[in-house]
């Protein structure tokens, strides 16, 4: 009798659950890279590398520096989207590839090897790999070579 009734109350369950109105679909996220604010953003990277990069061949180290460290929280702003676009990327890498080669010549062969490790990651993942992508990797690996010249 008690198997019974467990059976009836499972049914009923059932039977009440598949009258419920179906789910709502889930909104669709936005993507971020399409917004305005994205494209702004990659492009003030963009001109901040550069800016950082004359600095750093002038031999003003703590001026490229500090466009460095004010870069920091764009890249992770632009690289937060599930599929950040190849322009970001590519901010993103100069940045990091900037930043390893000062790393580089004040003797920091660790940061610096990490910085140029992350550029590997990123550009031998990278689809659809382009001339441009392959530029860049063997880029990142020269630049562990150089380092690892120095940690051994």
């Amino acid at each position: 009798m008690k198997k019974r009734r467990e059976i009836i109350v499972c049914i009923a369950a059932a039977l009440l659950t598949r009258c419920a109105p179906a789910p709502k679909p889930v909104e669709s996220a936005r993507d971020e890279t399409k917004e305005l604010w994205y494209a702004e953003t990659v492009e003030k990277l963009a001109a901040m590398n550069r800016e950082a990069e004359s600095y750093f061949e002038k031999g003003k180290g703590d001026d490229a520096a500090a466009l460095i460290e004010k870069g920091q929280p764009m890249v992770k702003r632009l690289l937060t989207p599930p599929h950040p676009t190849l322009e970001a990327e590519q901010a993103a890498s100069d940045l990091n590839h900037l930043y390893a080669r000062m790393l580089l010549s004040n003797h920091h062969y660790g940061w610096a090897r990490m910085l140029f490790q992350q550029n590997v990651a990123r550009w031998k993942h990278w689809r659809p790999q382009s001339p441009e992508t392959d530029r860049r990797l063997k880029q990142a690996q020269d630049g562990i070579v150089e380092c690892d010249k120095h940690l051994d």
